[in-house]
């Protein structure tokens, strides 16, 4: 059952006209209704989103981020879909605040963009392969232990990559649809502005900053609703 003050977003969809793609998000935008951690992380277990995020409050833009396993200190497309819906919900949020630190919000266009460090993605591993084929035909998940990011240029000269997320966390997530962190520690590493085409139809927009900070940016699309709802240094 979906908590009758809960929304679901799509986080990274697809360019207008296209496949819409993006990864589904669950915000329940009154957090003081699931006080406590347990039953925070219970509650994003049940509902089994790749994330699920608690508003705390809404006006400072206080979050709390969990997958259906772990609480994070900080994800990438939690906080571009809840940024997106509090905007929609009459909330002029220009900062989100999870655990790891304040967080730049802003819109252009349609596009969410968000500023982060590059720092707090750690744990997510990279590797390049060298054909958009060989990405595409990588199993959910591959062998192997941790959260593993594999890419491949689609068009190197213009930044365009190919790109799968499996988080390998045993948690019922075989593979993430569209991955904020992830993208931001591959801009890091390779230090340039990236199109990241991920999963089934989603598209990640990053930017590089001086210091080891990454803009990320994408579309976001409602689901559904419910109640009242130079290189850049790691």
């Amino acid at each position: 059952m979906i908590d009758p003050d809960m929304a679901v977003v799509r986080v990274f969809a697809g360019p207008p006209g296209r496949a819409e793609g993006g990864n589904p998000l669950g915000v329940v935008l009154d957090g003081a209704s699931v006080p406590g951690r347990e039953e925070r992380q219970r509650l994003a277990a049940q509902l089994g989103y790749s994330e699920t995020v608690f508003v705390d409050d809404a006006a400072r833009g206080a979050v709390d981020i969990h997958t259906p396993s772990t609480r994070l200190p900080f994800a990438g497309h939690p906080l571009v879909g809840t940024a997106w819906l509090l905007w929609q919900r009459g909330y002029e949020v220009t900062v989100l605040r999870p655990p790891a630190g304040d967080v730049p919000v802003w819109r252009e266009g349609e596009t969410v963009w968000i500023r982060a460090r590059a720092a707090w993605a750690a744990g997510r591993r990279t590797q390049q392969f060298a054909t958009v084929a060989e990405v595409d035909a990588l199993p959910a998940p591959p062998p192997g232990e941790g959260w593993l990011y594999a890419w491949a240029w689609e068009d190197e000269e213009r930044g365009r990559v190919r790109a799968r997320g499996f988080p390998r966390r045993g948690d019922g997530i075989a593979e993430d649809e569209a991955t904020g962190a992830a993208a931001l520690t591959l801009t890091a590493e390779l230090g340039r502005p990236l199109e990241i085409r991920q999963g089934a139809a989603s598209r990640i927009l990053t930017r590089c900053r001086p210091g080891g900070v990454v803009d990320l940016g994408g579309r976001v699309t409602p689901l559904g609703s419910a109640g009242t709802c130079g290189s850049v240094g790691t």
